[in-house]
């Protein structure tokens, strides 16, 4: 059965953004810890399946596949490098979903040899979260590659903010992914508010 995502996808770096901003109707989120202990990610992503499971949002894991299987997740999104050195058949019998990231047509073709039920693509437009070696896709990109996965879901990822979903959605991708326009936003409550409306309204 293919998956549906919501067209908002929300990452964010700790449970306490989860417990803050999911209530308002976030539907779809990623939590994405980077640097801490096995044991500190574990609870958080506790919390975080905790607050999804009680407001009907779909809890994606960042990376951290084994934690996702012992906390009983349903969804885990490995980037390149994790991809290589993860146990797919491990996950696949733990019942969990899989997405992957990719910036080139080489790990386009190795995410989709893992058989992922979304494929990300990104830095779709300049990212000031982290350093990235690819240039920035821009919107034909998501395009191209929606004609290339056909019926797999494509997020797209990578320097969104709200005045740039429509062109995103437009462009082909089935759900647009947002870090820094809403953390490091000075409300990100009502900047999640504003990233519902606009994409239920499109959806």
């Amino acid at each position: 059965m293919t998956l549906v995502l919501d067209p908002f996808y929300l990452i964010v770096d700790n449970a306490a953004s989860v417990r803050r901003l999911v209530p308002l109707g976030v539907k779809l989120v990623q939590l994405r810890i980077k640097g801490e202990s096995d044991a500190a990610i574990a609870r958080q992503i506790r919390e975080a399946k905790i607050c999804c499971e009680q407001h009907g949002a779909q809890l994606v894991v960042n990376d951290h596949w084994r934690l996702a299987i012992a906390e009983g997740c349903t969804f885990v999104h490995l980037g390149q490098d994790d991809l290589a050195g993860a146990d797919l058949a491990a996950i696949r019998q733990a019942g969990l979903r899989l997405g992957v990231s990719t910036h080139d047509h080489s790990e386009l073709h190795q995410a989709l040899s893992a058989a992922p039920d979304y494929v990300a693509l990104g830095p779709i437009f300049p990212t000031v979260l982290k350093q990235m070696p690819w240039a920035p896709q821009g919107l034909r990109r998501i395009t191209e590659w929606k004609q290339l996965i056909g019926g797999i879901p494509l997020v797209a990822i990578g320097g969104l903010t709200v005045d740039r979903v429509p062109g995103v959605l437009d462009a082909g991708a089935d759900s647009a992914a947002v870090v820094t326009d809403i953390l490091r936003h000075p409300d990100p409550e009502q900047q999640t508010r504003r990233w519902i409306a606009l994409t239920r309204m499109m959806g």
